[in-house]
Order: C-alpha cells, then structure tokens, then sequence
C-alpha cells in the first residue's frame, strides 16, 4: 500500500510540477512589475498592444480591449473595458485579468495603474517613442506572456527585416518627406515629430524630414508645412484624406503635389506602432527607393 501511495505521489508531482519563478520585470515608467504566473487573462488597452499580443500567437488569452481597436479580426467582439470617455476599473475587472498591458494616452494609465496596483493585478505600461522600443516591446510582451522564446524570435525577425531594408537604402538619394499623422479642426496639422517612433520609420525606409527642429511638438501650422517645401507628401490615411489635403488652399501649388510625389499610407502602419510598422517600413522604402531593374 505504502508503495501504490508513493507511487500516485510521484505521478501527480510529475503532472503538476512545481509552481515556477514569478515573472520579474521593468515597464516604461521604470515600475517592477511581477506576475505569480504566466497570465492567462490579458486585457490589452490600445490597439498597438492588442496587436502585439496577438502577433506572439496568444489573440486567445485576450479578454479585453478598447473601444477603438480593430484588429487583428480575431479580437473583433471581445468585451470592451473602456474607450472615448475614458477605462472603467469595473469592466477591467469584471474580465478577470491576471495581466494588463496599457499605454499612457487618453489618461489610460492615470485612471488603470494605481486601482489595479490597490487590486494585486499586475498592469504593465508601455511606450513607444522610437522604434528600438517597439521592438523590445516585443521582447517585452513575449516575458511577460511567460513566452520570451517568442518575443525573442519575433523581435529578431523585425530586426532582420529591418536590416535588410536599411542594406537596401544606403547610399540612395534621401527625399525630404513630410508625414502628415493627422489633421485637426483648428486647421493645424499633425505631422512626424522628430523623436518620434513614425520619424524612425521615415528615415529607416530612406527617407529624410522637411521639418526638423521642432523638438517634441507634432503639431504645425499649414504655412510651416507648406515652407518646408518636400521633395514627397505622404499621408498616414486613406485616398480619400489625401486628395481632401492636396486640395486645401496653398498645398494645391505645392511642389511635391503637382509633381504627383503626395501619397498616401495605410493609418495603422504607421500610427500604431508594433509589428505592422516593419511592414510600413517596407512599403514606404519601396515608395521612395523603387528596386532597380537588373537591365542595362
């Protein structure tokens, strides 16, 4: 009996090892951030985070986004916690979370880090102000989904691909390009700032920025954008935004316009950064620096 005993106890040791080490980690507010286990409820707040879970392979152990997430399709219809009038801590919870990932804008973490921190639920912020830390973000997401085999694969492929491209540009003619991000209703304009992960993406695909010098500020008026004088207009947006631009006062007579260089991006290559960016980069590197033909 005593060896049928023991014997029972080895096989549940070996089907229930022991628990592992607490995940340990560091999030762009310099917080420790420590999970028991690794989480099997996330709540992803803002798309870039959302798309970042799900690019590691783990959309399934997404219970809960925001209100202006819309993609990948697959969590399309999970609960929504939160959106234009801010996050409610009671739709967070009422999800069960054992981790959420959130970034600082619309006040996401002012109202979510301090309640979930009194709670015991582990929140873990990310920025993302250049494009060295989209990709440790991938890093990052991959350790705390308690899979860092898979953030480390992920970000190194990212990394290749950017590599190649860099290889590709070098030594080409670098264009003066305007990215236009937005468009607001006081008539200024939103465009990629200097220290800014989108301007990362402008330079790596071979590109240089008319408007330098500014600093953080994203904001410009219609006069700076127009003296700027690029040699390429782009636009993170759709056909339609584009042509609504290009036929505002002044910017119908901009060099870059009649000269057919004004184009437009897909948004979420370039505003929402994680892995998609890479595919932005890509295709803007295309736009700018055509392959050259193998004819004489």
């Amino acid at each position: 009996m005593r060896a049928a005993i023991l014997g029972l106890a080895t096989l549940l040791v070996a089907a229930h090892p022991a628990c592992a080490d607490p995940i340990r980690l560091t999030d762009a507010l310099g917080r420790t951030v420590v999970l028991p286990a690794p989480p099997r409820r996330i709540v992803t707040i803002f798309s870039s985070n959302t798309e970042l879970v799900a690019a590691l392979g783990l959309s399934e152990r997404i219970v809960g986004i925001d209100a202006y997430t819309r993609e990948p399709p697959e969590v399309i219809g999970k609960p929504i916690v939160g959106g234009r009038l801010g996050f409610s801590v009671d739709a967070v919870m009422s999800q069960q979370p054992d981790l959420v990932l959130v970034t600082p804008a619309r006040q996401a973490a002012h109202q979510l880090v301090a309640p979930m921190e009194r709670l015991g639920v582990p929140i873990l912020v990310l920025t993302s102000q250049s494009l060295a830390e989209v990709i440790g973000n991938v890093r990052l997401v991959g350790a705390a989904s308690g899979e860092p085999e898979r953030g480390a694969r992920l970000a190194e492929a990212l990394t290749a691909r950017l590599a190649r491209v860099t290889e590709r540009v070098a030594h080409r003619p670098c264009p003066r390009a305007v990215l236009v991000t937005g468009m607001l209703g006081n008539g200024l304009v939103l465009v990629a700032r200097a220290n800014s992960y989108t301007a990362d993406a402008v330079r790596l695909a071979g590109g240089c920025l008319a408007l330098t010098g500014r600093g953080g500020l994203a904001q410009v008026s219609p006069e700076a954008l127009l003296a700027s004088d690029p040699d390429i207009l782009l636009l993170a947006g759709t056909a339609t935004e584009l042509d609504a631009l290009a036929n505002r006062p002044g910017f119908r007579e901009m060099r870059a316009v009649r000269d057919g260089r004004a184009h437009h991006l897909p948004r979420g290559e370039f505003l929402i950064p994680g892995p998609r960016t890479v595919d932005g980069i890509e295709r803007l590197a295309d736009l700018l620096h055509p392959h050259r033909s193998d004819r004489p």
